[in-house]
């Protein structure tokens, strides 16, 4: 009896031992608060180790006073701990490290020096410390990209492509695409919360056998802020002298299994410096996130905006030169509201591999009387414009499973999307009269005479079935080359009733879109890749049923016969860290041969008649660079030097026209150099100020596709400055510093009697913004 006594007894000593030697903890960026998954925690010269779970929690069972926390962008940390106690640790992160974990690549977290493409992410630190009033102010940063300010948040796009609304890049939320396929998907960021995006991953170049069409230019994935490991908060305003207002806020906390972040903004522009351009927009976000299981977690998203604008559209080269920012119209608006959601199941299998699915919805309407579908013909008293409202649901589901393998050290991702989305688009004339300059070449006002809704331009519905199915398989053939080979299938099927010709049917698009891809560790922080990747993109459901100006040679009043358009794209990449790490330089070279590229081809009286036809070449190289030379410097470049022409395009087959085709011309809206620089100063002796200047550089291009009419281009520059005490944070941004004179775009017809039309750039603006962080314990 005594010696069970004994024994029990020292059982439990050894189980008190044992608890309190149990170290329990979490994980979580010091920036945004975020719980950090896959940081290795380890101890006893690096012999023994964990690491964190996707909430990034940790245990440790045994006795270690010293640990040593790291993770890849992140500053390595040693602690000293307390056996039986819980440990929270804050990284800080390595801002100049371009050797980040990007998630865009592949659905999944992976290593940057290990993802075959040319990817570039933005960080949550960089989005900060911007404070941008539009998203173009961050993601022009990205090294080869333009987004292109048009206004009140509206844009175009240059990635891989001339600036353009083509739908050639895929716009996604936390990995969904913000719209389905076949949907014109150009207006898709106006309804993004931009105040509750924590980083922003750019995909340069094919990502089809992942992500499927219109990730042919590139695709920009917005990630969304995540619960907090510690109770935050953050409420700000901005403003500036020419009438804009923001009023935003964000909060997130966990408890045990549970966590929440909400976030929302409200924004207005009243009576701003381009007459005719007020706007207001309400957007509203919130994540949920529930862990079942330590492996297996429940994470729900909400989104709500609803965004109503005036558009003022551009002015003529009188005006422009001028500086007489009056718009041409102030009846024109835009109007877009929208609802998602998404709900996804992830689990974590034991030996690494992954699964989730994902069901998501859409609820989205825009409704507009746009400055862009204005028709006039040089010198007419009258014109024409268009109302129209294209309305869509979607009901869909992105299930993907990854399975490690000891093999070769390989994965093999498999998946699957289905997309179910009825459409319905219908657009009807307007009238208005011009009132024209002295030389009846441009137009100084539209007067909105009234709307002939009997004059239908379009009128359908539209049930589309966008299905794929994808796999991709990564291996190691030999030590430090890894080499990735992916395969999709996309079929975009929709059924239709159009109700101008009175015509039922459905049509079908389906493509098999190959990529293969390698990467190689050449040591010490440098690395090379190559890849090769297909693009696929169909026509958007507006081109193909939007009624001709004028039937085609054979009688078609519409564009059924649009086909979709292809991409061959190949490239080689390369990353390097030098003077210890001071320096990060990611480079890539490039080749897209573009075939049946959908091109819009001005007309005598500017309506636009599409062409899915010609070949065409995109070739460039980008460069990003990074130097920190010490704590309070950093210096920051990103940018290309592309050419995009055409390589066999035929204008016009009338033998009367002087010019029948382009081959070997520039395409227009091309500028062959783009570049944006930053320096930032951090001063030890003042801290938690900041003061960053920025220059953004776009070269000329041409108009027109005949090349005769360029514009200069551009260079401007940008001044930040913040300074944080306590929470409170007081910043300004000083845009356009200079006050230069210039315009995002300008175009011109191919006419000889067509003048440029500009849209101007804001002169110099004060943006003037106070915000208050709360984090708690």
């Amino acid at each position: 009896m005594t010696n069970f006594l004994l024994r029990l007894l020292g059982l439990l000593v050894s189980v008190g031992v044992m608890a309190q030697s149990v170290i329990t903890g979490q994980v979580y960026d010091a920036q945004t608060k975020e719980p950090l998954p896959g940081v290795t925690l380890s101890w006893a010269e690096g012999k023994s180790g964990v690491t964190t779970d996707a909430n990034g929690h940790f245990p440790i069972t045994g006795i270690a006073t010293k640990i040593t926390v790291s993770a890849v962008g992140y500053r390595t940390q040693e602690i000293t701990v307390t056996p039986g106690q819980a440990v929270r640790v804050s990284l800080e992160p390595a801002i100049e490290d371009l050797q980040t974990v990007v998630v865009t690549g592949n659905r999944e977290a992976a290593l940057r020096t290990q993802t075959p493409i040319a990817i570039s992410k933005l960080s949550p630190r960089l989005i900060e410390e911007t404070k941008p009033t539009s998203i173009y102010e961050v993601i022009n940063k990205t090294p080869g990209v333009l987004m292109v300010n048009l206004g009140n948040e509206q844009h175009m796009m240059a990635i891989r492509q001339p600036m353009t609304t083509n739908a050639y890049f895929l716009y996604l939320e936390d990995g969904v695409p913000i719209r389905p396929m076949g949907v014109f998907n150009h207006n898709a960021l106006l309804e993004l919360n931009q105040f509750t995006v924590s980083s922003i991953e750019v995909v340069k170049g094919p990502v089809s056998s992942i992500y499927g069409p219109e990730a042919v230019g590139g695709a920009v994935n917005f990630i969304t802020q995540r619960p907090t490991a510690v109770p935050t908060a953050r409420v700000g305003i901005q403003a500036d002298q020419w009438g804009y207002q923001r009023l935003q806020f964000g909060a997130g906390a966990r408890q045990g299994k549970f966590g929440i972040y909400v976030g929302g903004l409200v924004s207005r522009q009243r009576n701003s410096w381009l007459a005719s351009s007020d706007y207001t927009k309400s957007s509203y976000f919130t994540r949920l996130e529930y862990a079942l299981t330590v492996r297996t977690r429940l994470t729900g998203t909400l989104s709500y905006n609803d965004y109503d604008s005036q558009t003022s559209g551009s002015v003529d080269s009188t005006a422009f030169f001028a500086r007489q920012y009056v718009s041409t119209t102030d009846f024109t608006y835009r109007k877009t509201f929208s609802l998602r959601s998404r709900l996804t199941l992830e689990h974590d299998w034991t030996n690494g591999s992954q699964s989730f699915v994902t069901a998501f919805f859409r609820n989205n309407s825009v409704g507009q009387n746009p400055a862009y579908a204005i028709r006039w013909t040089s010198g007419s008293a009258t014109a024409t414009g268009q109302i129209n409202s294209n309305d869509f649901k979607s009901y869909g589901v992105i299930a993907q499973h990854t399975q490690r393998l000891k093999f070769l050290n390989s994965k093999l991702i498999i998946g699957a999307t289905l997309d179910l989305s009825p459409n319905s688009y219908y657009a009807y004339q307007t009238e208005m009269a011009a009132e024209l300059r002295a030389d009846k070449k441009s137009v100084v006002r539209y007067t909105l005479l009234g709307e002939r809704p009997d004059l239908q331009l379009a009128n359908y519905q539209a049930h589309i079935h966008n299905t794929a199915a994808y796999m991709q398989y990564e291996f190691e053939p030999v030590s430090k080359l890894r080499v990735s080979a992916g395969l999709r299938y996309d079929r975009m099927a929709f059924d239709y009733t159009n109700a101008l010709d009175k015509t039922a049917g459905g049509k079908a698009y389906s493509q098999v879109t190959p990529k293969i891809g390698a990467t190689y560790d050449l040591g010490t922080g440098k690395g090379l890749y190559a890849n090769y990747a297909k693009g696929f993109a169909p026509p958007a459901l507006t081109a193909i049923f939007l009624k001709r100006t004028t039937p085609s040679a054979s009688g078609d009043l519409f564009y059924y016969n649009l086909q979709p358009a292809k991409f061959d794209n190949m490239e080689i990449g390369g990353w390097a860290s030098l003077l210890n790490n001071k320096v990060y330089v990611d480079a890539a070279l490039y080749q897209m041969n573009g075939t049946n590229e959908l091109l819009n081809i001005r007309q005598p009286d500017n309506s636009t008649d599409y062409q899915s036809a010609g070949k065409t070449l995109h070739r460039g190289v980008e460069i990003g660079l990074t130097y920190r030379p010490s704590k309070q410097w950093f210096l920051r470049f990103g940018g290309t030097h592309a050419v995009h022409q055409f390589v066999e395009f035929t204008l016009s087959q009338r033998t009367s026209d002087a010019i029948q085709n382009v081959n070997g011309k520039d395409m227009p809206s091309a500028p062959r150099t783009l570049w944006n620089t930053e320096i930032s100063y951090y001063p030890l002796w003042l801290t938690n100020f900041r003061a960053s200047v920025e220059w953004q550089h776009v070269a000329s291009w041409y108009q027109n596709q005949t090349n005769t009419v360029g514009y200069g281009g551009y260079d401007f520059a940008n001044v930040r400055v913040g300074y944080q005490w306590k929470g409170i944070e007081l910043y300004t941004n000083v845009l356009n510093t200079t006050n230069a004179l210039f315009a995002t775009n300008a175009t011109r017809g191919n006419n000889a009697t067509d003048r440029t039309t500009y849209t101007p750039a804001a002169p110099r603006t004060f943006v003037i913004g106070l915000q208050y962080s709360f984090s708690g314990k």
